[in-house]
């Protein structure tokens, strides 16, 4: 999949995308906005009213663990999926935020995200500090073992580099004799990494998407890996500084959450309706995120 944002996001700085994009949380009309570049407001997918559906929101209100709130994990250094907009550096936007926004409407529920590191948002969920993350997980088999998901869009990973080291990766092979950074926890880690058994490939692991990205822009490392949307958007707000390579390996994003939950079914309705009234969809447009809407959720409906 491939995204490409216009204007209306333009107002991030590359620094932002680079050093200090990263936060979690709903985009809950608290009040504060971001400014586009033509001087407007800039919060979220405009419209998201989505009302309360009483079946869904009577079986979730049994299954989160405070009455009335869905606990929410987020590693938002990934836009334009989840990251801070661009005025107080506390307000988050993007696709996952909008999301977070619309479920809790018709669950009947306030969404409360928590700006949590990747990597200790599944055992977080296992452990019950969490309802749900929503931080562009790829469900996959392995993850099943450990937590369940509620597929809601697909992505694959894209490679991209600087722009003066001239490269032009294709396959997972092309790391071969080159570095590359990627942040801890993702798939793209474990890509990396099983490709360094291989052939001699320089693995880089970073705490988040920021540090990766500043590992390449400084040098250290030569390419980069990340979930389409958001290889995309660091490519486009690099200025020239990046370009993008291609794309691999499609597969479903799940909302995480702990294994044998109870929400995982009234979630799943959740996430149906909002494709059936055409709010999903909404988002997906405003993002600009193409190729992103799958036909079926599912619960647990990784193949791979």
């Amino acid at each position: 999949m491939k995204s490409r944002l216009t204007a209306l996001i333009a107002v991030i700085a590359f620094a932002a995308v680079t050093v200090a994009a990263g936060c979690g949380s709903s985009n809950n009309d608290n009040g504060s906005t971001g400014t586009t570049a033509a001087g407007g407001a800039l919060t979220a997918t405009p419209g998201i009213n989505v009302a309360k559906d009483n079946a869904i929101a009577s079986a979730a209100a049994s299954a989160v663990q405070q009455s009335g709130q869905l606990s929410i994990a987020s590693d938002a250094t990934y836009p334009p999926m989840e990251f801070f907009g661009p005025s107080d550096n506390t307000t988050v936007i993007g696709a996952d935020a909008d999301i977070s926004k619309a479920l809790g409407q018709i669950m009947g529920l306030t969404p409360k995200v928590q700006n949590t590191p990747f990597d200790s948002i599944l055992p977080g969920l296992t452990a019950g500090k969490y309802d749900l993350g929503i931080s562009s997980f790829t469900d996959s088999l392995d993850r099943q073992k450990t937590n369940d998901f509620v597929t809601y869009a697909q992505a694959g990973t894209s490679f991209y580099s600087s722009a003066p080291a001239n490269l032009h990766p294709t396959t997972l092979a092309d790391l071969c004799d080159h570095s590359v950074a990627v942040e801890k926890g993702t798939t793209q880690q474990e890509d990396a990494e099983g490709q360094a058994q291989k052939c001699q490939v320089d693995v880089q692991v970073y705490p988040d998407q920021n540090g990766a990205n500043l590992a390449i822009s400084s040098g250290r490392a030569e390419l980069g890996m990340a979930d389409s949307p958001v290889a995309a958007y660091i490519v486009e707000q690099s200025a020239g500084k990046f370009q993008l390579g291609e794309a691999y390996g499609v597969a479903p994003y799940g909302i995480a959450m702990k294994k044998g939950s109870p929400l995982a079914q009234p979630l799943l309705d959740a996430v149906k309706a909002l494709y059936d009234d055409g709010t999903m969809q909404k988002i997906f447009d405003y993002w600009q995120l193409k190729d992103t809407a799958i036909s079926n959720p599912q619960i647990n409906g990784a193949t791979s």
